[in-house]
C-alpha cells in the first residue's frame, strides 16, 4: 500500500503538469496527499519541516542564478546579438541545420560549466530567431534544447563539470574524467540518434506545411530587434564566451581565495555569532553568478543604446520568468524530498536492489529514483547514499572498475529524470511559452534515447571491455 501511495502521488503530479496546471500549487498537494494517506499526523510537520525547508533552501541557493540567467537572456535578445548570431549561423551551416546549431551552442555552454537552467534562458532567444527564419515549428525548440543541454554534455562526456558528473566521485573515489571511452561513445550515440530523431520530426512538419507558428497565438516570443544595424557576429557571440570562460576562472579562483570556508561578523549591536559560509559547497554557484554578471556587462558594453531603450519593460518580463521558473523547480524539489522520506520510497529502492547484474542494477535504480523524485542529482544522491556500498561490493566481485560504475550512475541519472514533473522540463516549457501538450512528446523521445544510451554503454563494456 505504501508503494501504491507513492506511485499515485507521482502519477497525479505528472498528470496535472502535463495538463498545464501549476506545479507550484499541485506539488505540495501531491506530496502532502501522500503523507496524509501514510500518516495523517505528519502532514503539518512534513510540510514545514521538509517540503518548505527544501523549497526555500533551493530558492536561497539558486534563485539568483535563475534571475541573472533570465536577465542575461533578455539583454542578448534586446541587443540584437541573438539575431546577428542566427544570421551568421544560417550563412555558415545553412537553414536546414538550425537544430544542429542550437544543440552545439547548448552543448558548448553546458560543457563549459554553465548551469542547465542558465542555458535555457540564454539560448532561447537564439533558438526562436533561428527557428523562425528557418520556418521550423516552435514546438520543436524544447526538444532541441533538451538534447543539447540535458543529455550528453550533462553526464556522458568525460570531464563535464555538471553536478551529475561530480556526485559519483565522492562515492567511488573517481574523478570527472572517469571511463572516457565509454562516456564519449555514449555521448556520440545520444547526439547522433537525437539529431536523427529531431530532423525526422522537422521533415514531417515540413511535408505537412507546418511553419514556425501563428504569431498571434505564440507566447513568450522574443522582442523584435529595433536598434538598426546588427552587431558583428564575433562581437555578438563574445558574451557567451565571456560567461563560459569567467565561470571556469571563477570556479578555480574563488576556492583558492577563500579556502574551504569563510566567516564574517555582522556589524550590529551586541555580540552576534559569526556567519560561516562553506565555500566548497557554494563556489560553483558563486562562479556562475559572477560569470553571468560579466556576460551582462559585456552585452551592455557593446550594445548600451539598444538595450537601454527597452530594458525597463524587458527586465520586468525577465524577472517574471525567473520567478515562475524558480518557484516551479523549487516546488518540485520539495515534492521529491517528501516522497523520498515516505516508506513507499524505501519499498521501491529495496525492490530495485534485487536485480542481479551489478551495472544494470545500478542503472535501473538510479534512473528510477531520478524519475520518481523528478531530479537527476536528487535521485542519484539518494540511490548512491543508500546503495553505493552494495554497488561497489558487487562490482568488485565481478571485476568491474569503479570508473564504469561512475559513468553508468552519472548517465542513468539523466535518463528518466525528465518526466513531465521534472523542474528543468517545466522551466524549459515556461521560458519557451509552450505547454506539455505542445512540446513534451519530443522531450520524452530524447529522454528515451538518453536512457537507452546507458544500456548501450553497459553492452559495450561487457562486449569489448572498453573503459
Amino acid at each position: 500500500m505504501s508503494f501504491l501511495i507513492v506511485l499515485a502521488a507521482l502519477c497525479f503530479l505528472m498528470l496535472v503538469a502535463y495538463r498545464g496546471y501549476s506545479v507550484i500549487l499541485f506539488a505540495p498537494v501531491a506530496a502532502l496527499g501522500a503523507v496524509l494517506l501514510t500518516d495523517p499526523s505528519l502532514v503539518a510537520p512534513m510540510f514545514t519541516g521538509l517540503f518548505m525547508d527544501k523549497m526555500v533552501g533551493f530558492l536561497k541557493l539558486y534563485f539568483p542564478v535563475f534571475l541573472l540567467g533570465a536577465v542575461f537572456g533578455k539583454v542578448i535578445e534586446l541587443s540584437g546579438f541573438s539575431k546577428a548570431i542566427v544570421q551568421a549561423t544560417i550563412r555558415v551551416v545553412g537553414a536546414q541545420r538550425a537544430m544542429l546549431s542550437i544543440v552545439l551552442v547548448c552543448a558548448l555552454l553546458t560543457y563549459g560549466g554553465v548551469s542547465l537552467f542558465v542555458v535555457v534562458f540564454a539560448v532561447y532567444p537564439f533558438a526562436a530567431e533561428l527557428f523562425r527564419q528557418s520556418n521550423i515549428p516552435k514546438r520543436l525548440i524544447p526538444g532541441t534544447i533538451a538534447l543539447g543541454a540535458f543529455t550528453f554534455t550533462m553526464d556522458a562526456l568525460p570531464g563535464t563539470p555538471q553536478i551529475q558528473n561530480i556526485i559519483p566521485t565522492t562515492f567511488f573515489g573517481t574523478d570527472t574524467w572517469a571511463a572516457p571511452v565509454l562516456g564519449t561513445l555514449g555521448g556520440v550515440f545520444i547526439l547522433l540518434v537525437g539529431l536523427s530523431y529531431l530532423d525526422w520530426r522537422r521533415r514531417v512538419a515540413a511535408r505537412s506545411g507546418e511553419g514556425y507558428g501563428d504569431a498571434a497565438t505564440l507566447v513568450n516570443e522574443p522582442a523584435a530587434f529595433a536598434g538598426g544595424k546588427l552587431a558583428n557576429p564575433l562581437i555578438a557571440i563574445l558574451p557567451l564566451l565571456v560567461v563560459g570562460v569567467a565561470n571556469k576562472l571563477l570556479t578555480l579562483g574563488i576556492q583558492a581565495h577563500y579556502g574551504d570556508s569563510t566567516s564574517f561578523v555582522p556589524a550590529v549591536i551586541g555580540n552576534p555569532a559569526p556567519v560561516v559560509q562553506e565555500v566548497s559547497k557554494l563556489a560553483a554557484i558563486w562562479a556562475v553568478e559572477g560569470a553571468l554578471l560579466a556576460g551582462i556587462a559585456c552585452v551592455l558594453l557593446f550594445a548600451w543604446k539598444p538595450v537601454k531603450a527597452s530594458f525597463s519593460e524587458g527586465s520586468k518580463s525577465a524577472i517574471s520568468g525567473a520567478l515562475l521558473a524558480g518557484m516551479n523547480t523549487a516546488s518540485e524539489y520539495g515534492f521529491g524530498a517528501v516522497i523520498a522520506a515516505l516508506p513507499g520510497f524505501l519499498v521501491v529502492a529495496n525492490a530495485l536492489g534485487s536485480i542481479p547484474n551489478p551495472l544494470v542494477n545500478e542503472a535501473v535504480t538510479v534512473t528510477a529514483l531520478a524519475g520518481i523524485t523528478g531530479s537527476a542529482s536528487g535521485g542519484m544522491s539518494i540511490a548512491l547514499a543508500a546503495m553505493a556500498d552494495t554497488f561497489i561490493a558487487n562490482a568488485n566481485a565481478a571485476g568491474i572498475p569503479m570508473e564504469v560504475l561512475h559513468r553508468v550512475a552519472a548517465m542513468a541519472s539523466g535518463g528518466m529524470d525528465t518526466l513531465p514533473h521534472n523542474g528543468a522540463v517545466i522551466t524549459l516549457l515556461a521560458v519557451t511559452g509552450l505547454t506539455h501538450r505542445q512540446a513534451y512528446k519530443d522531450i520524452f523521445a530524447i529522454t528515451c534515447i538518453k536512457t537507452l544510451a546507458v544500456f548501450v554503454v553497459i553492452g559495450l563494456f561487457y562486449g569489448v571491455g572498453w573503459v
